[in-house]
């Protein structure tokens, strides 16, 4: 089996995602006696991808002090509300949208003026990126509304997506969105936020905001070999901790192999579409032709790799996860 890891030169394709490069997938016995006697080989190295699924929510909830690291992460991510206090809802693994289950990790924060606001933090993907980051910002609402009540009184919600790709290409790895009147630019509320980091745009230098050296930090950690110097404080000794794959559990290292292999398939399958895309466009000479190969190659490819899946026994549910085809799709193949 291959997975596929970032190299430390990439290239950057029409997406702004990095070049792949495939590693021969160590086996489970491999993966324990490098921990154990921390080798490092091939394709893994020192520390945790934190941007994965399983790997993002053991740094940002579950190990060790991470309440105070997703604090020092909220407080760089939305500087004007000073952070008191923050707990954990039970929210964090619940997806309305049926076969979507990707984590994301909600909290109730305290100010220091004894305000209560609602964040939801998550990897946001590429596909339909604005239009998910709406319908998933809906629930953090619906939760604090009592059914069969007229009134529509709840904590502000700010809806926080870090992503792999880029919004604009005007340099900023900082995006804000609110809602606002069009021409007069008057904000209709200041209770939903939308606040998305573009880690492909953050640097990592000594003069770089705290911001970027964060962004930077999330999203090349699986490269280091050890902590950079120029990222210090208490914020990147906490996040490197939580990231050093010689602390994983036995459970925690086969989630992070899961992810990394569904990782693997993901960019595989964007990687096939994009170049079915542009050689259709090429073909027909219009913008519409890449978009058109795009989106078919995709589902093309997530078909035949559901298949597979179901050939070798995978569940419905499992297999829906991976590929995002509906459970009729799938039943269908």
């Amino acid at each position: 089996m291959l997975i596929f890891v970032p190299d430390r030169a990439f290239l950057t394709s029409a997406y702004g995602s990095k070049c792949w490069r495939p590693v021969a997938l160590p086996t489970a016995d491999e993966f324990q006696r490098a921990m154990e006697t921390s080798i490092s080989f091939d394709g893994l190295g020192r520390y945790a991808d934190v941007l994965l699924d399983s790997s993002f929510k053991r740094s940002f909830k579950e190990y060790g002090n991470a309440k105070r690291l997703m604090q020092l992460f909220l407080e760089a991510l939305i500087p004007e509300r000073k952070i008191k206090s923050l707990e954990y809802t039970s929210e964090e693994s619940t997806n309305q949208n049926i076969g979507k289950k990707g984590v994301r990790v909600d909290v109730e924060c305290v100010d220091e003026n004894g305000e209560r606001f609602v964040v939801e933090v998550q990897r946001a993907e590429q596909n339909d990126f604005y239009d998910r980051s709406v319908f998933n910002s809906t629930f953090a609402i619906q939760r604090q509304i009592d059914r069969g009540s007229d009134r529509y009184r709840f904590k502000p919600v700010y809806f926080i997506g870090i992503i792999r790709f880029s919004l604009a290409d005007d340099g900023r790895y900082l995006h804000r969105y609110s809602l606002r009147e069009e021409q007069s630019g008057e904000l209709m509320t200041d209770d939903l936020h939308y606040v998305f980091l573009d880690v492909t745009k953050c640097t990592g230098g000594p003069d770089a905001p705290f911001l970027e050296q964060i962004g930077y930090a999330l999203g090349n950690m699986v490269n280091f070999k050890e902590k950079p110097k120029g990222l210090a404080g208490e914020f990147f000794d906490l996040l490197f901790k939580s990231a050093d794959l010689s602390t994983f559990a036995d459970e925690d290292k086969i989630k992070y192999l899961n992810d990394m292999t569904t990782e693997r398939d993901i960019r595989n399958q964007i990687a096939f579409a994009h170049d079915k895309g542009v050689e259709e466009g090429r073909e027909e000479g219009l913008e519409a032709g890449i978009a058109k190969g795009r989106e078919e190659g995709r589902e093309e490819a997530f078909k035949d790799m559901a298949r597979k899946l179901k050939a070798e026994g995978g569940s419905v549910d499992m297999i829906s996860r991976v590929t995002g085809l509906t459970e009729e799709q799938i039943l269908a193949l």
